[in-house]
């Protein structure tokens, strides 16, 4: 994590340290989810904003740590309106937090995930 605070813009060098990737992956990513749109700068220097900064931590973490695809990512998060309103409906000082609400969202999400998938079991 850089000494930024939470609101600040970042470059693709600390996005991509402060989520454990590659530069090259992050510009990977940049073409296969047209939702992501860092700002550009002269010269195509990348900016992410906290909003930009969430969606990653949120496509390393299907992608990562729940195996999604690439495309199922993608689809996830294109048809996933439902999680966008629960996300809205999270207290406004943990919805509003980019550096911790999107680590903890992801966490409830999978808790929600896994509670579901043991009842569907049983």
């Amino acid at each position: 994590m850089t000494d930024k605070a939470d609101d600040a813009f970042r470059t693709i060098g600390e996005m991509a340290q402060e989520i454990g990737v590659k530069p090259h992956i992050l510009r990977y990513w940049e073409e296969q989810f047209p939702m992501l749109s860092p700002l550009k700068r002269a010269g195509g220097r990348r900016h992410y904003r906290p909003e930009d900064a969430a969606l990653l931590r949120r496509i390393r973490s299907l992608l990562q740590d729940r195996g999604f695809t690439i495309k199922g990512a993608r689809q996830h998060l294109e048809s996933n309106d439902a999680d966008a309103h629960e996300h809205a409906a999270l207290p406004k000082d943990i919805a509003q937090e980019p550096g911790r609400s999107g680590n903890l969202y992801e966490k409830l999400q999978s808790i929600r995930s896994r509670l579901a998938k043991a009842i569907e079991q049983a």
